[in-house]
C-alpha cells in the first residue's frame, strides 16, 4: 500500500528555508555595506540559482521515481568524477583562496564537489543494494568500499577541500553500515583514517595548524585564530536571546565569512541561545523523519540512498556549527540551507526531492 508525501518532513525543510532566507538576508548586509555589487551578484546567486531552481529541481526530483537513480548509478558516478577532475584544468577551474574548487558554468561559478558527493551516495546505494547479503564480506563490501572512497580522498584532498571530504567520508560510512559492514571491516576502516588523518597532518601544514588553533584558540589571535574568537565573541554576546535579527555587530567589520562558513555565528549573536538551539533541533527532527523515511523503503536502495542523503546533510550542518563553537578544528564548510552557496542549495533541494519521493512509496507500517 503506497503512502502519501511525508509532509511533517515537508514541512520542516520549508522551516529551514524560512530561517534560512531571514538569517542569509541579514547576514548579507554586512557585504553591502562594503560592495553594494558583490551583495547584489551573492543574492541573486543566492535567490535564482539556490533557492528558486532548487525549489524547481526538488519538485521534478520529487516526481522521478527514485530507482531510475540505482540504474544510472555507474555513469552518474563516473560523470561526478569526470566533472570534478575539470577543476585543474585551466581556463575551467579557478582558484580562490588557494584552493581550486569552482568551474565557471554559464557565467556562473559551480562546484562540482557537490556532484560528487551526490555520485557517490548514489553509487554507494547501487552497489551495495546489487551484493546485498555479501556487503559484508571484503570482496564485495570493504575492498569497493576502500577503492571509491579513496578515488574521491584524492580528488578531495588535491583541491584540497578537507571538510567536504569528512562529509563525503561520513555519508559513505553510514551507507556502508546500515547495508551490513562487519565490525571487524569498521575496525580495519577506523585504522586506515587514522593512520591517512596523521599522514595529512604531516604533509599538509594548514591541517596541522588547525589542530593547534583547537587546542589552543589564543596562539595566533591575529591569523589562525581570528575567526574562531571572532565566531565565539558573536554567539556569546547573543547571550540568551539575541541582539535581534538584523543586529549583529560582527558581520560588518569582524566576522570573516558571514554569509558563508561562519553564518551559524550570526544565528548565535543575532538570535542568542534560543535561536540557535532552536535551529539546532530543526536539523535533529529533519534528520530523523528523513531516517524514518529510509528505514520504511520498499527496497534495499531506497533505504540506503536516503540515510546517504540525510547523513550528507546532517553531516555537513553539523560540522559547520561545532567548529563555530568552538568543539571541533575549523573546517570551512558551509551551513545547509542557510550559508550562501547557490550550487549547495541547489542539490540539496534536488537531494531532499528524492527522499521526498522515497516517501510517496515507503510503507505506513
Amino acid at each position: 500500500m503506497k503512502a502519501k508525501t511525508d509532509k511533517i518532513f515537508i514541512s520542516l525543510l520549508f522551516a529551514l528555508l524560512l530561517v534560512g532566507i531571514f538569517v542569509f538576508t541579514s547576514a548579507s548586509l554586512g557585504i553591502f555595506a562594503k560592495n553594494e555589487t558583490l551583495f547584489y551578484s551573492m543574492v541573486t546567486n543566492q535567490l535564482l540559482l539556490g533557492l528558486l531552481g532548487g525549489l524547481l529541481a526538488f519538485y521534478v526530483f520529487s516526481k522521478i521515481s527514485y530507482r531510475l537513480w540505482k540504474k544510472y548509478a555507474y555513469h552518474i558516478f563516473v560523470f561526478s568524477v569526470i566533472v570534478t577532475l575539470l577543476v585543474f584544468v585551466p581556463g575551467v577551474g579557478f582558484e580562490h583562496g588557494g584552493a581550486k574548487r569552482w568551474i565557471h558554468l554559464f557565467s556562473q561559478s559551480f562546484q562540482p564537489s557537490e556532484l560528487l558527493k551526490f555520485g557517490l551516495v548514489v553509487f554507494l546505494s547501487a552497489w551495495f543494494s546489487f551484493s546485498k547479503d555479501r556487503a559484508e564480506t571484503a570482496r564485495y563490501g570493504l575492498l569497493p568500499f576502500i577503492a571509491v572512497l579513496g578515488l574521491c580522498a584524492g580528488i578531495m584532498l588535491k583541491q584540497p577541500d578537507t571538510g567536504t571530504f569528512i562529509v563525503m567520508t561520513a555519508s559513505a560510512f553510514a551507507v556502508y553500515f546500515v547495508s551490513g559492514a562487519k565490525w571487524k571491516h569498521i575496525a580495519v576502516l577506523f585504522m586506515t583514517g587514522l593512520i591517512g588523518l596523521l599522514m595529512l597532518i604531516s604533509i599538509r601544514p594548514y591541517i596541522k595548524d588547525r589542530l593547534l588553533t583547537f587546542i589552543d584558540p589564543t596562539r595566533d589571535p591575529l591569523g589562525s585564530a581570528y575567526q574562531i574568537q571572532q565566531s565565539l565573541i558573536a554567539i556569546g554576546s547573543g547571550e540568551i536571546f539575541g541582539r535581534g535579527l538584523g543586529q549583529s555587530v560582527q558581520k560588518f567589520s569582524y566576522l570573516p565569512e558571514p554569509v558563508g562558513d561562519s553564518v551559524f555565528a550570526i544565528i548565535g549573536e543575532e538570535l542568542g541561545f534560543v535561536g540557535s538551539v532552536s535551529v539546532v533541533i530543526l536539523f535533529l527532527l529533519f534528520g530523523l523523519r528523513g531516517l524514518k523515511i529510509g528505514s520504511r523503503a520498499q527496497d534495499p536502495f531506497g533505504t540506503y540512498l536516503t540515510v546517504g542523503i540525510i547523513t550528507l546533510i546532517l553531516a555537513q550542518s553539523f560540522l559547520n556549527i561545532v567548529s563555530l563553537i568552538g568543539i571541533f578544528p575549523l573546517t570551512g564548510v558551509p551551513l545547509v540551507f542557510i550559508s550562501h552557496g547557490g550550487t549547495a542549495l541547489l542539490f540539496a533541494l534536488a537531494e531532499v526531492g528524492i527522499v521526498v519521493n522515497i516517501s510517496k512509496t515507503a510503507s505506513r507500517a
